[in-house]
C-alpha cells in the first residue's frame, strides 16, 4: 500500500500534518516517531537473536545426544 504513494503524496501528507498540527508540534511528532521506531527495531533484533540462539541450543543438544 505504502509502496504507491510515490513523491506528490508524500508531499500532500506532510502539508495536511503541517495543517493539522502546525508547524511547532511536527519536530515533537517526527522524534516520537523515531524514537518509536528505533525501539521497534531493537525488539525485533533482540527477538530475532534470542530465536537464534534457542536454535543452537537445540542442535548442540542434539549432537550430544547423538
Amino acid at each position: 500500500m505504502l509502496q504507491n504513494i510515490g513523491i506528490p503524496g508524500l508531499i500532500l501528507v506532510l502539508v495536511i500534518a503541517l495543517i493539522i498540527f502546525g508547524p511547532s508540534k511536527l519536530p515533537e511528532i517526527g522524534r516520537a516517531f523515531g524514537s518509536t521506531l528505533r525501539e521497534f527495531k531493537k525488539s525485533t533484533r533482540e527477538l530475532v537473536s534470542d530465536d537464534d540462539s534457542t536454535k543452537e541450543k537445540e542442535e548442540t543438544n542434539k549432537r550430544k545426544v547423538v
